[in-house]
C-alpha cells in the first residue's frame, strides 16, 4: 500500500502562487507515477499534471505555463508549483499514484481558494 497525504493549500488572490506537496509511504518503489487532479464544488474531478518516475511529465491545458509539477525521489515527495492563480483553479487538490504492477492511491485532498 502507499499512503499520500497532501499539505500546501490556502487562501490566496488571484494573480498568486501557492505550491502543494504530497508526501508518500509505503511501497514507493512501485510507484510508476504521480499526478495531482482537482475537484471544484459541484463539479468532477479533472487531471492537473502527472510527473512519471523518469521524470517526464505531463499537463492538462488548464495548468500549461502556469503549473509545475516535479518530485523529489530521495525524499518521496512530489510538488505542485502554482502561479498565476485564477479563481477558477479553485478547488480541491488531490495526490494520485499509481503502482508499477496495477493498484492506484488517492490522498485526501487539500483546499485551494482562489479569490479576484
Amino acid at each position: 500500500q502507499v499512503q499520500l497525504v497532501e499539505s500546501g493549500g490556502g487562501s490566496v488572490q488571484a494573480g498568486g502562487s501557492l505550491r502543494l506537496s504530497c508526501a508518500a509511504s509505503g511501497n514507493t518503489f512501485s510507484v510508476n507515477a504521480m499526478a495531482w487532479y482537482r475537484q471544484a464544488p459541484g463539479k468532477q474531478r479533472e487531471y492537473v499534471a502527472r510527473i512519471w518516475i523518469s521524470g517526464s511529465s505531463d499537463y492538462a491545458d488548464s495548468a500549461k505555463g502556469r503549473f509545475t509539477i516535479s518530485r523529489d525521489n530521495a525524499k518521496n515527495v512530489v510538488y505542485l508549483q502554482m502561479n498565476s492563480l485564477k479563481p477558477e483553479d479553485t478547488a480541491v487538490y488531490f495526490c494520485h499514484a499509481d503502482l508499477s504492477y496495477g493498484p492506484v492511491y488517492w490522498g485526501k485532498g487539500t483546499l485551494v481558494t482562489v479569490s479576484s
